[in-house]
C-alpha cells in the first residue's frame, strides 16, 4: 500500500493504543471496588497491540510507536525514508485520542484531570522514581519489547504468533513499569495524555522521547547481533559445517 494510506493506519492503531490503554486507567482502574487496577490497565494496553496487529499489521506493520519504528530502522527492518510520516501519523493519532479520552472522561461529576495516565519521574512517578531510574526502566524495557518484536517477526519464527507474542511482552512490561513511570517505552503514547495533564509532565516529557529511542534501537541491534540468522559465508555457518 502507499505511504499515505499506511501512515493513515498507523494513526488509527496508535488512537486505539492510547484511548485503549490510558483509556483504561483514567476511566477504570480507580472504579469505586470493581476497579481493574494495575493487571487490568496492563493487560489493555497489551489488547490494544494484539488487536491492532491483526487490523494493521498486513498493512503498514503496525509500529503504533516511535521507538518500534526507530529500532526496526536500526535493525534494518524498515527505511528510514519513511520515519517522518510514521511518527507523525502515531503522535497525531496519540494526540487525538487523548483528547477524545479527556471528552468522555470530562462528563462524570467532580471530573479532574490530574496525572491523566501521563508518564513521568520524580513527583510524577506513581512510586516517587528518580530520573535516573525511570531513564534505566525505560531504556531497558523498550529494548527488551524490540527484541521480542524483532524475534516474533523473524521469518523463521511460527508463523501468525507474533501478535500475541508482541501483546504479552507489552502486558508484562507494563506490570513491571506503571509503578516507576506509568510506562511509556512510546513517545506517541506519552505526548498525548502529557499535554492534556500539563505542567511537569510536558517538561519531563523528554525523557519519554529519549529514553525509548535509545533502547528500542539497543533491542533491534542486539537481536541482530546475538540471533540473526548466519549467511552461507559467515565464520559461525563455517564453524557449524566443521
Amino acid at each position: 500500500m502507499n505511504l499515505t494510506k499506511r501512515a493513515v493506519a498507523e494513526a488509527i492503531g496508535t488512537f486505539w493504543l492510547v484511548f485503549g490503554g490510558c483509556g483504561s486507567a483514567v476511566l477504570a482502574a480507580k472504579f469505586s471496588d470493581v476497579g481493574i487496577g494495575l493487571l487490568g490497565v496492563s493487560l489493555a494496553f497489551g489488547l490494544t497491540v494484539l488487536t491492532m496487529a491483526y487490523a494493521i499489521g498486513h498493512v503498514s506493520g503496525c509500529h503504533l510507536n516511535p521507538a518500534v519504528t526507530a529500532g526496526l530502522i536500526a535493525g534494518g527492518r524498515f527505511p528510514a525514508s519513511e520515519a517522518l510520516a510514521y511518527i507523525g501519523a502515531q503522535v497525531a493519532g496519540a494526540i487525538i485520542a487523548a483528547y477524545t479520552l479527556l471528552a468522555i472522561a470530562s462528563g462524570a461529576p467532580n471530573f479532574a484531570a490530574g496525572g491523566f495516565a501521563a508518564n513521568g519521574f520524580g513527583a510524577n512517578s506513581p512510586g516517587g522514581y528518580s530520573m535516573v531510574a525511570c531513564l534505566i526502566a525505560e531504556v531497558v524495557l523498550t529494548a527488551v519489547f524490540l527484541f521480542v518484536i524483532m524475534g516474533a517477526t523473524d521469518k523463521r519464527a511460527p508463523g501468525g504468533l507474533a501478535p500475541v507474542a508482541i501483546g504479552l511482552c507489552l502486558t508484562l512490561i507494563h506490570l513491571i513499569g506503571i509503578p516507576v513511570t506509568n510506562l511509556s517505552v512510546n513517545p506517541a503514547r506519552s505526548t498525548g495524555p502529557a499535554l492534556v495533564a500539563g505542567g511537569a509532565f510536558i517538561e519531563q516529557l523528554w525523557l519519554f522521547w529519549v529514553a525509548p529511542i535509545v533502547g528500542g534501537a539497543i533491542g533491534a541491534i542486539l537481536y541482530n547481533t546475538i540471533c540473526a540468522e548466519e549467511t552461507a559465508g559467515s565464520p559461525a555457518s563455517r564453524a557449524a559445517r566443521a
